[in-house]
Order: structure tokens, then sequence, then C-alpha cells
């Protein structure tokens, strides 16, 4: 079974038109014909003047009809030249938002398509972002803290950077070509892009899955395409091409631009070249020397080439460069391309109709580079042909040009969906002094936003078709930082405990800028929070005081107030004493244990004020205890004896009855001693064994007699 084939390769210099018929998926070019402008109507690409290119294709869809019958569809491809790649940088702080999965990195990657679209409408000057269709994107690079890495997820730094190049094609490229071709009175059939073409017929998919690079040369504009992975990745244009180098012939020989052109494509056939200059002289020179007088106009486009294909492909050289086109022909360019690419020469190659596989091709037509596009044109225009397709976002219908397999974030970017909206922004974040450190805390996450399409829950990398309805809910902001004391500390719960047989729950004390307050308080930002877990036996002592005396021993003496711990109560844990700034445990048991109380003789003892002067002495050998009061003593305002007791608050007042030491005399208040009635009228009182006086003072362990 066989179909004819008409399409169109409309060029900068020229539009090509071509016949061809397909049997059995192989095709065989029946026609070809070429013509040029008559005047600069294609300028980089795009249409500046639709009637005169509506006049070109008219002129060539009748020279054809002639030979081929009447022709109504045709199938065209939008220049290369016309796509325009900008790169775009997305970044996101890691100390507010952690990249956590696969979505959240396609969010990113979208986020800076946007900004790529952005940052070409303010170099185009447009103000719609459905001005472009964004054709495909690749990533660059991925950044942490300024420093390549090859993912960001669950990264952890401080700022991640995505940089991706996305590729855009001009709604006004496909309307301009719509147009020109009604005034022609054909309809397209079919819509493909020239680096499409081209690699369509030169690169078999099996092909694609190497990285390999397209050039196609032209008149105005050199056209690049980049294969890896079994797709296209990258598309790109240098705007130097054949005509550089015949303005270069042109400056050098004084001749006027036809006769260059001319010239030109004499040097790839021709060992020599005739020309006449503007003053009419003609002269014969070798192409040798003609080529070496433009060697820095060539070495300056495959210069220019070199780089862009190296951004596009990410800072590498492909494994291998074709060159396509009539520009391609170019004497060394292919040489001085290899060594801007640093690959071997034989790494870079010029591809004619040879290479084409599946297409006979008549040797009247020839083998030239230049018509490798115009036919791949037919044949990917019938196998891989674009469409457009219309999806709604949020009821907002939009339309898509489908030169690839479109996705959500597509439609997204096409409905100017702001992919930041995807993912609300994380609330504020505050800083507090918490017990002397510093203490960030941040603000609530925000929450992603919800997809669907058709109903179902989906993802922006999921696939769409034609007609889909997407429905997608805008991300939430998250909460400021709003903490309370019982957020920020993970147990403010009390212990119990027991002091004697009563239950006290000892809880935390919290203060927050100097002041007591409760776990439900919220923290502001810059607040000093202390927290203290009260839990030492004197906090409980301080509860259990408030339905008891306390067990301290405290009394007035002499005017003054004064504790006397020997009396205080003691304080035992499993029957080991403990102190008061001991930190208890919860349902820890403490026994008070109470001494029992002092007397008034306990207590001068203890101040070390005797109650009494003593002395033990030995009179007429028998042993007599002496003691002489030093004071009255007074408690709670009555006279009290030594051995009363003492309570706890007691006033105690210590009144000096005299402060002479004990003498001889005092020894008769202590003994029932009787002067002998059978002696004489003399005595004489001995304290061992030397006189003394009755005034005389006697101390513990003296002998005293009395002898007549």
């Amino acid at each position: 079974m066989s179909s004819t084939i008409f399409s169109l390769d409309i060029g900068t210099r020229s539009v090509v038109g071509t016949i061809l018929e397909e049997i059995n998926g192989n095709y065989e070019v029946l026609d070809l014909i070429t013509m040029e402008h008559k005047e600069r109507s294609m300028i980089d690409g795009q249409i500046h003047n639709i009637l005169t290119v509506a006049e070109v294709i008219k002129n060539i869809k009748e020279q054809l009809e002639q030979k081929h019958g009447p022709l109504k569809q045709v199938s065209v491809a939008a220049a290369g030249r016309a796509l325009l790649t900008e790169e775009g940088i997305f970044s996101v702080d890691l100390t507010k938002e952690k990249i956590a999965s696969v979505e959240d990195m396609n969010r990113l990657e979208l986020a800076a398509v946007q900004a790529a679209q952005q940052t070409l409408m303010q170099k185009e000057k447009q103000q719609e972002h459905n001005d472009y269709y964004c054709v495909g994107y690749s990533v660059l690079h991925y950044l942490l803290d300024d420093q390549k890495i090859g993912n960001l997820i669950d990264q952890t730094g401080t700022n991640a950077t995505i940089h991706v190049i996305a590729t855009f094609l001009p709604q006004v490229v496909v309307e301009s070509l719509l147009s020109a071709l009604q005034h022609a009175e054909l309809e397209m059939t079919a819509l493909t892009l020239e680096p499409i073409a081209a690699i369509h017929v030169l690169v078999p998919p099996s092909m694609r899955k190497l990285n390999i690079a397209l050039v196609d040369i032209g008149a105005g504009t050199s056209d690049i395409a980049i294969a890896d992975n079994g797709t296209i990745t990258a598309y790109g244009m240098v705007p130097l091409a054949g005509d550089e180098v015949t303005d270069a012939l042109s400056q050098e020989y004084l001749v006027d631009f036809p006769i260059a052109e001319k010239v030109k494509r004499q040097l790839s056939t021709e060992e020599t070249v005739e020309l006449e200059d503007i003053l009419g002289f003609s002269q014969t020179f070798p192409v040798s020397e003609v080529c070496m007088r433009i060697e820095s106009t060539i070495h300056h486009i495959a210069e220019s080439i070199g780089k862009e294909i190296m951004r596009l492909n990410h800072g590498e050289a492909p494994k291998a460069v074709i060159l396509v086109g009539g520009g391609s022909l170019t004497p060394n360019l292919s040489l001085m391309l290899s060594q801007a690419l640093n690959l071997p020469e034989m790494r870079v190659g010029i591809r004619g109709l040879e290479a084409l596989s599946g297409v006979t091709v008549s040797k009247d037509l020839g083998q030239s580079p230049e018509l490798v596009t115009p036919i791949g044109i037919a044949i990917a225009a019938k196998n891989a042909p674009l469409y457009y397709m219309t999806v709604t976002v949020n009821e907002q219908k939009v339309r898509l040009f489908e030169l690839k397999e479109m996705t959500v974030g597509d439609a997204l970017i096409a409905a100017n969906f702001s992919i930041e909206q995807m993912y609300g922004k994380p609330g504020r974040g505050m800083t507090i002094t918490f017990n002397g450190q510093t203490l960030a805390i941040p603000g609530e996450i925000g929450r992603p936003s919800v997809i669907h399409v058709n109903g179902e829950r989906a993802n922006i990398k999921q696939t769409i078709k034609n007609g889909d309805r997407i429905e997608i809910e805008a991300g939430a902001n998250g909460k400021n930082a709003a903490p309370t004391i019982g957020t920020l500390v993970d147990d403010l719960a009390p212990i119990q405990v027991k002091i004697n047989e009563q239950t006290i729950a000892l809880k935390p004390q919290i203060m927050i800028n100097g002041e007591a307050v409760n776990p439900d308080t919220l923290v502001k930002d810059r607040d000093k929070v202390e927290v203290t877990a009260n839990t030492s036996l004197e906090q409980a002592l301080k509860q259990w005081h408030g339905k008891k005396d306390a067990p301290s021993f405290s009394l007035t003496v002499d005017r003054k107030m004064m504790r006397v711990k020997k009396w205080e109560a003691a304080y035992y844990l499993k029957d080991v004493a403990i102190r008061q700034t001991y930190h208890l445990q919860d349902q820890d048991h403490v026994v008070i244990k109470t001494p029992p109380l002092p007397t008034i003789e306990e207590l001068a003892l203890e101040l070390e004020m005797p109650f009494a002067e003593k002395a033990q002495v030995l009179f007429n050998g028998q042993t007599v205890q002496i003691e002489k009061p030093r004071f009255t003593v007074y408690q709670n305002g009555e006279i009290a004896s030594p051995s009363s007791q003492i309570q706890p608050n007691d006033v105690i007042e210590f009144v000096s009855i005299a402060n002479q030491p004990i003498i001889f005399s005092d020894i008769f208040a202590f003994t029932t001693y009787e002067l002998p009635t059978n002696t004489s009228g003399h005595y004489q009182l001995l304290r061992n064994g030397n006189p003394i006086q009755l005034n005389e003072p006697i101390f513990q362990g003296d002998r005293l007699e009395i002898k007549f």
C-alpha cells in the first residue's frame, strides 16, 4: 500500500518542497524543488512577511502540482532556530523546608522551569506566559550550599539550588506558519520540529540511547538537538552559519553577496575559484588560499557551536556529533568543531542522503546534506507528528503543544499556576533562651497541594492526555511558632512523695522572664524560660509545712532568735539520713524523726553557760558535790527549774545571780557537819594540807579538812 506525502521546509534563505511516496514503510523521494525568498521574509526561523512567504509556497505548490496533481495538505516543521532555550535557577532554604521525596524534587524542578520562563519573557519583552510552549527541560545540576551534588533528597545543609535548562517554542511561530499555509490554500496535516526531523531520519531509536548531538547548519543559524537516554533532551541555536562565511568572503575579496555565496559553494567541490570584484577585476584563487583567509570566521563558528553543545549537554562533550545542512560543507568546520569539543576527528561527521535508511533518492537530486532536513520533515511529520491537546486546570482551558509526553507539571506551567503555591510557606519561627541556652523553634511546615486528574489523586509527573480535567488545591502556609511550656518540655507531670503519712505532689517550677507561670502559658519570641525540677526535700517540706508545724527547733534566748539544730528533726529515706538538698524520686517515702525535748539545764550547757557552777571535793574524808547557781531562768515569763522541758518557740531568759567562785564556806550548805563538843575552841582549815580561810576559793578535786 502506498501514499504520497507533501512537505515543506520553510527556511531563512529558501523554501524546499518535497514529494515522497511511502510504500510499506519505505520512502522514495519523487520530487524536490528549492526556491529562495525574494526578500528577507524570514528572520531566524520566524515569518516576518506572511504574504511573501505564502507566495513562494504557492509557487512551489503549483510547480509540483503540474507533475503530481492537486496538493491540498502539507506537512511542515517549525524551525529549530525558533526554539528558545533559557536557564532557570530555583533555591530553597533547607533550614525551613527539607526535600524529603521525589515529589519535592519535581516541584522544585518545575519552579526552576518557571524561573527560566520568567527570564525569557523579560528578554523577549512578552507579557503572557502562554506566549510560549515549554517543549522540554533537563536538569543541569543540583547544588547543596553552592557545591554540586547528585541528589538533594534528605540532604542536610543551609541552601539547596536546582539549575535547569528549558526549551520554549513561541506560539507566534506556529500561528504564522498556519497563516502562510492558509494564504497558499494549503491545510497543515502534520507539524514537527526541524531538529526532530533530522534526528528522526539519521538517528534511529536504538542510537538515541547514546549521547549524540545533531547540528543542522543552515544559512542564518545552526540548530542543535541533543539525544540521550532514548529521547531528545535539549534544543539550542547559534546565530552563526553559512551566511557568516559568505559575508567573510564578500569582505575579503570585495564581491557582492550572490557572488560570494557562489564561491562558498565551490569551496567544497573545486580546487580553484574565479571571481570578479566590485571594481570589475577578475581573479583566480586556489581554494586552499581562500580557506586560509576565512579560517578565523570558520573557527569562530565552530567555537560558538561547541560552547552551545557543551551548555546544552550539562557541561560535557557528547559521544559524537552529526552535521547536516548546507553549512556543514564549510571547509574544515567539522575538524575545528572536534577540536572545540576535544573529541577525536572521527567522532564529528557530515551525513547526507546516503545515511538515510529506507529512503530512495533520485540521482538527479544529489546527496547533499542540506536535503536531509527537508526529507526528514516529511518522514517525521508522518511518523512522529506533533499535536495540540486541551486540558482544564481548575476550570481554566489550557492548550498544550504536544511535543513530548505531557505531564501535570506542563499543564500547570501553561496555566500560569505558580509552582511555589504547591507547597505552603513554613510559619515564622522564634528564638528563646531556655535554661540559659539559645533555642530556635521553627514554624509549622506548610501543607502540600492536592492534585486530582479526572477525580483521582495524582502528582505533577503524571502523564495527561487530551480532555483531562486537572484540579489542584494550593498548599496552605504553616502556622507561626506558638509553643506552650508543655510542648517544649517532654515531662512536666509532678512526682508523688510521702512525708510521714502525708502525700505531696512536687511540680516543676516554671519561670518566664522572672515570673512564675503554668505549663499552658504561651511562649513568645525572645522570652527567657527557666524550668526547674523542684524535687528537693526542702521543696517537699515547704508544702508539708502547710499542714503541720515546722520540724525545726527555734526559740528566743535573752531576746535573740536562735535555731538549735541539735534538737531539730532528722529526715530518713529507707533508714538512711538525708539532707534537705536531697532530690527525691517518684514514690519516695521520707520519715521525720524528732529527738526528745531538751531541759533548761541542757540548753545552758549547749550555750556554754552552765546553769550552776559545780565542784566535787573530799571533805574530812567524805565526797561532797557542791553546786552554786549562777542564773535565775525564766521560761515564757515564769521561773523555771533546770529540769523544765523546753518547747519550740519558747522564750528563755537567763538572769545572773552572782559571779563569785565557790569558797570554803559553801561546803556547809551541802553537808550536815557539826562542830565537835569535846574540843577546845581552836581549829584549823586545810586545803590539800595547806591552811586556808573560809572565804578563799576551792576547786574540783580539792581535799578539805577542819582540825581542832
